[in-house]
């Protein structure tokens, strides 16, 4: 029997935060008790209990694959270090944005992108945390066509994304993207400028939105990535968004809460106190309460930092919290069985403490299994449950 009793924690509901213990069997949450120390339980010392980070989009496998440009890593190498990261930030359900998209200057053809997704698809039972695939999808292109049949087969895969790539239409405006191409491929400007409207004269002329929500609608959860205009909600809208991921002004968060959409920000914008390259302020739109998740885009920390911070900007910490796991599960219908600490839900279970403006990670628990201790009284050891095993093997033999 796999049980634990965690006792003196700030544990985080859906609704309240308390002192109290959460008892757990067999992966599952089978009591919550307030304001009772158990002596036979583990003694988290005041420190905050709740629900494990559920990421609806990073980035942050581009990081290990590819940390220079030019240098390439294999990708059991990079998901294992993505893995045990995500475990140590407190993340305990995590998607992967993988892009299906045929821009100048990426790392990887369709063909690649499709490769890699299978190669997540054999590995992720083998990880610490849950991975998915969330994939991005640019409408605007015929080659994605070809793609939609063989992604269905994907066991990880369960969100799609519209990722128009029209330049000049959404994120970047035409003249930043002059300088970046400019920059990447050591153009002249004007080269750079007659590419981008050869490229937005054929783009335009396609949308595939209509086939993508016909082959995805059933099953999978739909969004639409970076969404400036109201015409852009309103478009996602139509071909079956339930989510605006990322919108990148006023307006269109605006539009989407109109029309009942999820929207979800960046938990880098939150912490830093604004994006990093110029468009909605996470702080503004939260102002309005327009914001419904946070992500944590390319940062992983960046997750629980700002549950840090909200607290401390005076944010109710069931609100925070709720932002990270039980509004995440909401979107993706995984709320029945994780995304909050409630009696019969799985133990996906973070504990940290926070005297540092930050999240220092002590435990981390996945269906009940201990993935991530670290004592900082001593140093951070970050021992995983199998390495934690061979340990106690080596001590007997000794």
């Amino acid at each position: 029997m796999n049980s634990h009793l965690l006792t003196n924690a700030r544990i985080v509901t859906p609704t309240e935060n308390f002192t109290g213990s959460v008892e757990i069997e067999d992966g599952i949450i089978t009591s919550i008790i307030k304001d009772k120390y158990f002596e036979d339980g583990i003694d988290l010392k005041g420190q905050w209990l709740i629900p494990g980070c559920i990421d609806i989009h990073t980035d942050y496998l581009e990081k290990e694959l590819y940390p220079r440009p030019s240098a390439a890593f294999p990708l059991p190498f990079a998901l294992h270090f993505m893995d045990v990261r995500a475990a140590a930030c407190g993340i305990t359900t995590v998607f992967s944005a993988v892009s299906f998209t045929e821009n100048e200057g990426k790392n990887r053809s369709l063909a690649d992108a499709l490769e890699l997704a299978r190669q997540i698809d054999k590995t992720r039972h083998s990880l610490l945390v849950r991975h998915f695939l969330h994939a991005r999808l640019d409408p605007n292109s015929n080659s994605v066509l070809d793609y939609l049949e063989p992604m269905k087969q994907l066991e990880s895969l369960y969100m799609i994304v519209y990722n128009e790539q029209i330049p000049g239409q959404r994120q970047f405006t035409i003249e930043q993207q002059v300088a970046m191409r400019v920059k990447a491929f050591n153009i002249s400007a004007d080269e750079a400028l007659e590419r981008l409207l050869k490229q937005i004269e054929i783009a335009k002329k396609i949308n595939n939105r209509q086939q993508i929500m016909e082959a995805f609608k059933d099953k999978y959860i739909i969004g639409s990535h970076d969404d400036t205009t109201i015409e852009h909600v309103d478009e996602g809208k139509v071909y079956g968004a339930t989510l605006s991921e990322m919108p990148t002004s006023l307006i269109a968060a605006r539009r989407a809460k109109e029309l009942g959409l999820w929207v979800c920000l960046g938990a880098p914008n939150y912490y830093r106190g604004g994006s990093h390259c110029g468009n909605l302020s996470c702080h503004e739109a939260m102002d309005e309460d327009l914001v419904d998740i946070l992500c944590s885009d390319y940062h992983f920390p960046t997750m629980l930092g700002s549950v840090v911070k909200m607290i401390e900007n005076g944010i109710d910490p069931s609100r925070a919290v709720n932002m990270v796991s039980l509004n995440p599960a909401k979107l993706l219908k995984f709320d029945s069985e994780t995304g909050s600490i409630e009696v019969g839900k799985k133990a996906d279970i973070v504990v940290f403490n926070s005297e540092k403006s930050f999240a220092e990670v002590s435990h981390v628990f996945v269906d009940g299994i201990s993935k991530f201790t670290a004592d900082y009284t001593y140093g951070v050891q970050p021992l995983m449950a199998e390495q934690r095993h061979e340990l106690d093997l080596l001590k007997s033999d000794l």
